[in-house]
């Protein structure tokens, strides 16, 4: 009677039973839940000393030369400096100090041997003004971290382990950078591509390190009082209800913004082969490049440099708590230089191309946002959420994201968020797919 009922279950269903029944990959669940441990350690470790170098490089070291506010030229010798340590890092180190921002967030497990140079690499980039965010290299330290947990013969013999093993320490090093460890997890089942018993299999072992990692980055930030800079919005603009004019303006915004997003990835992945030829030198020259970007916008506005410069975290915070503090100038000077230096610094320098990318699209919600019928906080889920579904690719991954940095805010804005995010993805890929889009050859 067993036997029969067992042969009218869904092969799927066998098939999952005997995934989990399995002894070996319920050692690796476990490998997975301790390697989450000391990888977000690593993790939070790696944050804290970025968020204390660059406070202590854009804020302190200006005051203590007698500055009241970081002068406009600020940015020229620390991109160059940058520039300098990332061009050596890739002639020297193993791994070449990571995949470039530009391919994307995850660039697939990295080995241990490859960390140093990751983590050389996108130290100098974050702290010293890059305009990129820490996710990327934080994925790939977590990956390489976790698989020095398996030796180089078993990792060459057992790819399948390689692979999970090394998405679980991925998952575990950002499980709470970008504010919430689910956004993690939803961006690991997306990213996949994979259904039934293998997605199960990977999930597990996944949100296993991830929630672990995020207990660790909590923890420790409660103990110790030391910051990481984790991607929040504290403050948003109040509540409003949606109406019909959120939506007409919201398409548009979203499918420019897409366009935008692509547009600069494309002249970047141009940028990053015409780089290749000459990679020292023409490394520093892009470096210091994204340096006049942003010390172009602090001499034109008068306002700090480091709004340009940066991942953006902080900017995207004090933009959403107050939206009208913002001239219109100010925003129209920021999407151009600061989307002029990221467009660099995802071709040549080191780090994830999402946090810069949200505060473009925040600041083109904010200059629309006095268009008639179309509300501030409508506007600001609709930037969140065609920025993040245009550069990170995962529709279902930017709604997720979108959601949890609008918090209570969200549930009044689904609507258009989910369709912000949809029409996003959609334009972008037709653009990249259909090659529509044409750079001139550098």
């Amino acid at each position: 009677m067993v036997s029969e009922d067992r042969a009218r279950e869904p092969q799927e269903t066998r098939e999952l039973d005997k995934v989990l029944s399995d002894p070996g990959y319920l050692k690796l669940l476990a490998l997975s839940g301790l390697v989450g441990i000391p990888v977000s350690l690593a993790a939070f470790g790696f944050l804290v000393l970025e968020h204390a170098a660059q406070h202590w490089l854009w804020d302190d070291v200006p005051h203590a030369l007698g500055y009241s506010a970081v002068p406009w030229w600020w940015p020229l010798p620390l991109l160059t400096v940058a520039g300098l340590i990332v061009a050596w890092v890739v002639s020297v180190f193993p791994g070449h100090g990571g995949h470039l921002p530009v391919e994307g967030v995850g660039g697939g497990p990295v080995l241990p041997s490859a960390v140093p140079g990751v983590v050389v690499a996108a130290f100098a980039s974050l702290s010293l003004g890059a305009v990129l965010g820490p996710e990327a290299p934080l994925m790939a330290l977590g990956s390489g971290l976790a698989l020095l947990a398996v030796r180089a013969g078993r990792r060459a013999q057992a790819p399948q382990l390689t692979a999970v093993l090394g998405t679980a320490g991925a998952t575990a090093a950002i499980s709470a950078v970008f504010g919430n460890p689910l956004v993690a997890v939803v961006l690991i089942i997306e990213a996949a591509g994979i259904g039934g018993p293998h997605l199960i299999a990977l999930i597990l072992p996944c949100t296993l390190a991830s929630g672990l990692g995020a207990l660790v980055f909590t923890g420790f930030g409660r103990w110790t009082g030391l910051g990481t800079g984790s991607l929040s919005l504290p403050v948003l603009p109040p509540r409003e209800a949606l109406s019909l004019g959120d939506f007409l303006w919201g398409i548009p915004l979203a499918a420019a913004i897409a366009v935008g997003s692509v547009v600069a990835m494309t002249l970047a992945r141009k940028i990053a082969e015409w780089t290749a030829k000459r990679p020292t030198s023409r490394t520093v020259a892009c470096a210091v490049a994204v340096g006049v970007f942003a010390a172009g916008y602090g001499l034109s506005t008068g306002r700090s440099p480091g709004e340009a410069a940066l991942s953006g975290q902080a900017t995207l915070a004090d933009l959403a708590a107050a939206p009208h503090a913002w001239p219109v100038s100010a925003l129209i000077l920021l999407m151009v230089f600061k989307g002029l230096a990221w467009t660099l610094s995802l071709a040549v320098l080191r780090g994830g191309p999402v946090f810069p990318a949200l505060l473009l699209g925040a600041a083109a919600a904010v200059l629309c946002s006095p268009l008639p019928g179309f509300g501030l906080a409508s506007g600001l889920a609709v930037g969140l959420a065609a920025a993040a579904a245009a550069v990170l690719r995962l529709p279902i991954a930017a709604i997720v994201l979108a959601t949890l940095l609008l918090g209570p805010d969200a549930v009044a804005q689904m609507p258009v968020l989910v369709v912000a995010s949809v029409v996003s993805f959609a334009c972008a890929e037709l653009l990249r797919t259909r090659r529509t889009l044409r750079t001139p050859a550098l």
